[in-house]
């Protein structure tokens, strides 16, 4: 998805290199996915599935209308 929309980021970060993230995202396996700080998956998922968490985490970052 990154190749294709510049508004999209990935990285992949060998996590025994990096403690912190370990303790941040509590990190007991691998892969684990964490989409905008919102959505964390383990294991490898299907593209669907991942395009449909990336959709829920837009979706929750979204500022909702003010009603009247």
């Amino acid at each position: 998805m990154a190749l294709e929309n510049a508004q999209i980021s990935s990285a992949i970060v060998e996590a025994n290199e990096y403690p912190d993230l370990i303790t941040r995202y509590a990190i007991e396996a691998v892969p684990k996915i964490v989409i905008n700080d919102r959505v964390e998956m383990l294991g490898a998922q299907p593209e669907s599935t991942l395009v449909a968490q990336v959709v829920e985490s837009v979706r929750q970052a979204a500022p909702t209308p003010e009603g009247p």
